[in-house]
């Protein structure tokens, strides 16, 4: 029971939005025999970061008592895991500790490896790791930014740098696009438990801010997401085959109407989250692959 508490709490189907976004990084340098043990770290250390912060979340959920107040959904409300099998809480805890611990050796191995300019980088994404759910969810335009700058800069520019071993504004422009769409996917995911956040003291954008002014930002990133796709192709930035990432943004578009049209009732209608998980990840994975082979 215990360990399929732990497997629930990671919250598997989320995880892949870690090797996307390190796919993406790699795509913007240079792969070979010689540096594939350095990506393969990358994405272990991208994917322990994301266990992390889930099963932590997971963790100071269940102590709150928010997971007891949520009414979840495949996309929000947490997993269920550890209401389901209280005893396990503390086996989370050390699974979440244990994946922070693994994080930062992995990172020192690559500053000793590749340079200390990846530092910065690392020490950035266990600050967000180790303050999301407690800090963070506090602050509303940080909360509302810290999932992108995790997946979005963080995950692409860190990988650029251990392939590369170097820094340029290339890998940040292409992280622009995770930026944006990962914000939306945590942003639209808090509208079912906007009730029950709030009297845990959370404090993120709908809650500070209400729904509408939610869904206008929702779809400002969204357009936001379009131009720096459209303007990378114009200036030379991105080859034309990029253009393929705006081909999942209807579905972004498709969430947002159904945002506008059920506000904090969006979880009754999963169709609407699921379409913006698949957004979110499709158009970081397509722009890698052109990048990759265009």
């Amino acid at each position: 029971m215990k360990t399929s508490a732990v497997i629930r709490s990671m919250r598997g189907p989320f995880l892949i939005l870690s090797p996307v976004c390190v796919f993406l990084g790699a795509s913007t340098a240079t792969v070979n025999r010689d540096n594939l043990y350095l990506l393969l770290l990358a994405f272990l250390g991208a994917l322990l970061a994301h266990v992390s912060v889930n099963t932590f979340n997971e963790y100071l959920d269940f102590r709150s008592g928010l997971d007891l107040m949520t009414r979840r959904t495949p996309f929000s409300g947490g997993s269920g895991a550890l209401p389901d099998n209280p005893d396990a809480a503390r086996t989370v805890l050390v699974v979440g500790v244990a994946s922070f611990i693994a994080v930062m050796t992995i990172g020192l191995f690559l500053a000793w490896k590749c340079g200390m300019m990846i530092l910065p980088i690392g020490v950035a994404g266990l600050a967000l790791i180790a303050t999301y759910t407690n800090r963070i969810n506090r602050h509303p335009w940080l909360c509302l930014i810290a999932p992108g700058c995790g997946f979005g800069f963080l995950m692409v520019g860190g990988t650029h740098y251990v392939l590369s071993g170097t820094t340029a504004l290339y890998p940040w422009i292409v992280g622009a696009v995770p930026f944006f769409m990962t914000n939306n996917l945590l942003l639209l995911n808090q509208y079912p438990d906007i009730q029950p956040d709030a009297r845990v003291h959370r404090r993120h954008l709908p809650i500070a801010y209400g729904i509408a002014n939610s869904n206008l930002l929702y779809v400002v990133f969204v357009l936001m997401t379009m131009v720096v796709i459209l303007a990378s192709v114009l200036l030379g930035y991105f080859p034309a085959l990029s253009l393929i990432a705006l081909l999942p943004l209807p579905l972004a578009f498709f969430a947002w109407q159904g945002a506008i049209k059920y506000g904090k009732n969006i979880g009754s209608h999963p169709r609407y989250l699921g379409a913006n998980v698949v957004a979110t990840i499709l158009a970081p994975l397509l722009l890698g692959v052109s990048l990759f082979y265009g």
